[in-house]
């Protein structure tokens, strides 16, 4: 074995170098990867859940009774309270002409 420190990593030889980044140095790294099996460069699409197009939110305090109401329609419709909420304001635009 060695008689200096089994982790001692000289300094002074290490250097460091710039990288080619020419556009040939780039169009030979992506061949070669290619080659190999590696999909390309660009960006992947985004993963997940699509965003909702529903991004304002209302905060409404009701009473207890009527927010089971709303709750229960909505349950019964198989939608959203929000849905409800929605059609809701509708009718109240067509009927007061806003």
């Amino acid at each position: 074995m060695s008689d200096g420190k089994p982790f001692n990593i000289d300094l002074g030889r290490l250097k460091s170098r710039e990288k080619d980044r020419s556009a040939q140095a780039v169009e030979r790294t992506d061949r070669a990867g290619e080659d190999l099996g590696f999909f390309a460069r660009e960006p992947q699409k985004r993963r997940g859940r699509k965003p909702s197009p529903r991004t304002g939110q209302v905060h409404a305090k009701v009473m207890p009774g009527i927010s089971d109401e709303i709750a229960n329609e909505a349950k019964r419709r198989g939608v959203q309270q929000g849905v409800i909420i929605e059609e809701a304001w509708e009718l109240y635009k067509n009927k007061s002409g806003i």
